[in-house]
């Protein structure tokens, strides 16, 4: 045993240990290797791995008062913060890469003693209002009894120098939720959750978290971002739930319907949702007939013929196609007005021409309440909704400009030069309610909407949408119904135009000044499922590097945006150049890129480790939730300006609006040097770049392409191989979605 202490602590050996260590890491004697259970303290001095999503940590303790003695520790930890000391059971494992670790399977944490140990504690982020200068100075006041003060008498902090009333406030507010979290933590890891679902449990049930998720851990599905059913199914049956229980079942019913709307469908198939619903809970089918057969009696789900719907995604296929219709019978108003005498000075006022098909869709509006106007890049869509507002503004009607995004409602306020709102900023969503103040009761009050990138939006939304239009209104779908289709559940635009019931204008013609543009060519002919020209002027705006080997393509790519391009043109890498990725893994994948092109454009700042993920200042960040109560939504891009680690803040800039993210909330961003093509919808960006590999075989297709190329304004380039390029031309078979809504406006 005497050696074996020697050789752990790191004091000198003799010859006898060595040659024990060198039969060990031979792999003979492997009996050594292991040893019986043991008890160990020591501080945190460094965290060197954590895993949010599993637990898993790597940690540097110190094991004396000195701090002389580090070691390694691995294993499991509901919550670890530098500083902490804790007493660890386990064994000492010789790993033949990184030497001697402690692994240990079960953990107490103890309170810190030492002066250094508290500073450390207190100063690791885990107080909100407490960085390493405020602990410094709480320490040298309190001493020895600053434990006891935070715990008994935090009043007293007003002593410190810097601490006034209303920062003593937030820091009690904080020591408490510390406390309540680590109480839900550890219930919570005697089950093998990790810390990340933790906090964000305790943030959504508060002191209660414990009662809520032994009651019913199944709602956790509902109720917190980020768990699905398979992390709440893990908590439940941990805590003994029987794999046949009907609440069980039923969850798994839900999950499944859940599911299938994150892939775009609105509803699940009967015999599909059985036999998935078998395979997935690992039960019998029987006893999933009769769960969906409680859950339809509760109205919990519609099952109509072989369909079952989630009533949310049912109500609101109904309600759209409902008012659609009202909205498109309502009795239209006569306007005494020369169209073509107007579209005459508009043409002179302006310097252009208007199509035939501009014309038509122009008269159309004033034969009917509701139009859709669909057509590519450079075939007027634009330039025919100005001539409608002018036409609008001559009848003296109010108009209101939206689109789903707050990069879209930018775009067509910069190209129409009137104002132009989000969805949700229109129907003016109320954080506290958690709904819409603009409704049926209360609706918009305008004489027109046009709605500009309709394919963007999903059917919820356009129900939410729908709702506040009150009958009378005017109302103008706008959008490229070849691009992809919502991130969201429902194929809205697509839909109301396959199902002949709303006039529909297709522009087709391109413009002569944009035919000289090979972006809109090139859109056009990968639309049309042809090849793009890749040869022309010097000066053109859309370019192909060919390159096979993925890795290769990735560092020409990161070349592109740190040399090449902003060496030859004035323009700002980051803001100006976006990386458009069909996917989020391999080498030329969104992921890959994302953290290269970070490390070439923003290696060096004040930086928050959020997992396995970090923030720096100046990062291109991108919102991946709506959230109401901030106003920024799924898609939003900014820069992030500030990190504070005493308040445990997080600045970010959104189109020149500040927008502060507690360190809890970091889960609701990503960087976005890279993103992939979906995430882009309803952008424009100065300069795109595609990765086109064969490794993306699966998310090659052509809408996929032909919408990442129409995001660009100035310049495409391409980096890939032919044979990618062609299959995502010639893959014309758009993902199938399960939706009712053109069936229902054809029955109406």
């Amino acid at each position: 045993m005497y050696y074996y202490i020697n050789w752990i602590t790191g004091k000198p050996v003799n010859r006898v240990t060595n040659i024990i260590g060198q039969l060990v890491n031979r792999g003979i004697g492997k009996f050594l290797q292991r040893r019986t259970m043991e008890t160990i303290q020591g501080t945190i001095e460094k965290i060197v791995y954590r895993n949010e999503e599993n637990g898993y940590v790597i940690a540097k303790i110190s094991m004396d008062r000195n701090e002389e003695k580090i070691s390694t520790i691995v294993g499991n930890m509901a919550s670890i913060n530098i500083g902490e000391t804790c007493e660890l059971k386990g064994e000492w494992v010789n790993n033949p890469k990184y030497g001697w670790q402690f692994s240990f399977s079960d953990y107490q944490l103890i309170l810190p003693t030492s002066l250094l140990g508290l500073k450390r504690y207190l100063s690791s982020g885990l107080i909100k209002g407490v960085g390493p200068a405020t602990a410094d100075r709480i320490v040298k006041q309190f001493g020895d009894k600053t434990l006891e003060v935070l715990e008994n008498d935090l009043q007293r902090l007003t002593e410190v120098e810097g601490i006034a009333e209303k920062r003593v406030e937030m820091i009690s507010k904080s020591w408490e939720e510390h406390k309540e979290i680590k109480r839900v933590m550890i219930f919570l890891q005697s089950y093998q959750i990790t810390t990340g679902y933790a906090v964000k449990i305790y943030k959504t049930y508060g002191n209660k978290a414990i009662e809520k998720l032994k009651e019913n851990p199944y709602r956790l599905v509902d109720d917190v971002f980020g768990i699905g059913f398979k992390i709440a199914d893990k908590i439940a049956q941990n805590l003994g739930i029987e794999a046949t229980s009907p609440a069980r079942i039923k969850a798994g019913i839900k999950y499944i319907l859940n599911e299938l709307a994150n892939q775009g469908h609105c509803y699940g198939i009967v015999t599909e949702i059985i036999k998935y619903g078998s395979e997935l809970l690992e039960v019998e089918e029987l006893l999933v007939e009769k769960a969906l057969s409680i859950l339809k009696n509760n109205r919990e789900i519609i099952v109509e013929e072989d369909r079952v719907w989630l009533p949310l995604y049912y109500f609101a296929e109904l309600e759209v196609s409902k008012k659609l219709i009202e909205l498109l019978k309502f009795p239209q108003q006569l306007f005494n007005i020369n169209v073509q005498k107007k579209l005459k000075y508009l043409e002179k006022k302006y310097r252009l021409s208007f199509a035939e098909e501009q014309k038509n869709a122009i008269n159309k509006v004033l034969l009917n309440r509701v139009l859709v106007l669909t057509g590519g890049p450079g075939t007027g869509k634009t330039t025919t909704t100005l001539g409608l507002i002018e036409l609008f503004e001559e009848l003296k009607l109010k108009i209101v400009l939206a689109a789903p995004t707050g990069r879209a409602a930018k775009k067509i306020s910069e190209t129409t030069s009137r104002k132009a709102k989000t969805i949700h900023r229109l129907l003016e969503y109320s954080p506290k309610s958690g709904t819409f103040i603009k409704n049926s009761g209360n609706p918009i009050k305008t004489d027109v909407i046009i709605l500009d990138e309709v394919s963007m939006i999903d059917i919820l939304l356009m129900n939410s949408f729908l709702k506040a239009v009150s009958p009378g209104t005017t109302l103008i779908l706008i959008g490229d119904v070849d691009q992809l289709p919502s991130v969201g559940p429902g194929n809205v635009l697509k839909d109301i135009i396959d199902s002949e019931t709303i006039p529909v204008v297709r522009l087709t013609r391109i413009f002569r000044q944009d035919q000289r543009s090979l972006i809109i060519v090139n859109a056009h002919r990968v639309n049309e499922g042809k090849y793009p020209v890749l040869k022309g002027e010097r000066e053109r705006d859309f370019y192909f590097i060919e390159e096979e080997d993925p890795q290769i393509a990735a560092q020409k790519i990161i070349n592109l945006c740190t040399v090449r391009l902003p060496s030859n043109y004035k323009i700002d890498p980051v803001s100006d150049i976006q990386v458009l990725s069909p996917m989020y893994k391999g080498e030329a994948g969104a992921d890959n890129l994302n953290y290269s092109l970070r490390e070439a454009l923003n290696p060096k700042g004040k930086e928050i480790k959020y997992g396995n993920h970090s923030f720096r200042v100046n990062d291109k960040v991108m919102q991946i939730k709506n959230n109401y109560d901030k106003e920024v939504f799924n898609g939003d891009m900014g820069r992030i300006k500030n990190i504070d680690t005493e308040e445990h803040i997080l600045e970010v800039n959104f189109y020149g609006k500040k927008v502060c993210y507690d360190f809890s909330e970091l889960s609701e961003l990503v960087l976005a040097y890279a993103i992939t093509v979906h995430k882009s919808q309803g952008s424009e960006y100065q300069i795109v770049i595609i990765p086109v590999m064969t490794q993306h075989y699966l998310l090659l297709q052509r809408n996929l392409l032909y919408t990442g190329i129409t995001r660009a304004k100035e310049m495409v380039i391409l980096v890939g191989t032919k044979k990618a390029l062609w299959i995502a031309i010639k893959n014309n078979k758009t993902f199938h979605r399960n939706t009712s809504l053109k069936e229902r406006l054809k029955n109406r």
